[in-house]
């Protein structure tokens, strides 16, 4: 398999006096997806933030690409973060002033492709997502899961290598969530993305490479299922 792109050693993290995080260890390779499994408030988010260099650790580090990321400044780490990964709230975090085509434009624009350019590629994720003919609606004129949609456009327009996602397809219906999710397989095996997908449901980690399973801010358990050529089954029960 190819080599980490993005690494955490020895993550911990709190809020006042909770630990949500303790001594957690967590690698992904380029091409592959890793389902972040566990209980609520058992540090999946958290986790995710700290790889994402949203938070600093209080303890540990964050490795991209080879480049430690949580002791950098505010400046590089956000020029990192913009240029390298995509994000995928739990709840999409558009901007409600912008249009949909806008929105997915933006991570392109903000790294100075021409809009021309952008235009077409937002297109494309659009289409591929199957809201194109929303382009030119703001938030306020599309559906929730639609937003949602976008907000899984806009992380993957620019291809970054690595895709960050806080329940993706919480707010979707299963067709629809297996559209994003094909987005995501696509993401891996096509540009080598490292993906890396929050979850609480079996049905989306069965698509992953393998899973991680937390509980009280611990890595407790995981499968090392290798990558398949088709996404696994669904997972019932």
């Amino acid at each position: 398999m190819s080599d980490v792109v993005l690494e955490g050693r020895g993550l911990a993290h709190s809020y006042g006096s909770t630990r949500v995080l303790d001594a957690v260890d967590v690698e992904v390779r380029a091409g592959e997806i890793v389902a972040v499994m566990g209980p609520s408030g058992s540090g999946k988010s958290t986790l995710l933030h700290l790889l994402a260099g949203l938070l600093r650790p209080d303890a540990g580090e964050v490795w991209l690409a080879g480049e430690r990321l949580d002791t950098l400044g505010e400046r590089r780490r956000s020029e990192r973060r913009l240029a390298e990964r995509g994000f995928v709230f739990q709840f999409g975090d558009l901007a409600p002033e912008l249009t949909v085509e806008e929105n997915v434009e933006l991570p392109l624009r903000l790294t100075g492709v021409r809009p021309p350019t952008a235009r077409a590629r937002a297109h494309e994720m659009l289409d591929r997502l199957g809201i194109v003919e929303h382009a030119s609606k703001r938030l306020s004129e599309v559906s929730g899961g639609q937003a949602q949609r976008a907000a899984v456009a806009r992380a993957l327009v620019h291809t970054p290598p690595v895709i960050l996602a806080d329940e993706p397809t919480g707010s979707l219906d299963t067709t629809t969530g297996e559209l994003v999710l094909e987005a995501f397989v696509a993401a891996a095996r096509e540009q080598g993305s490292a993906v890396v997908l929050v979850t609480h449901e079996l049905r989306v980690a069965s698509w992953a490479s393998r899973d991680v399973l937390l509980r009280d801010g611990r890595i407790v358990g995981g499968s090392g299922r290798p990558a398949l050529d088709e996404p696994l089954a669904e997972v019932t029960g």
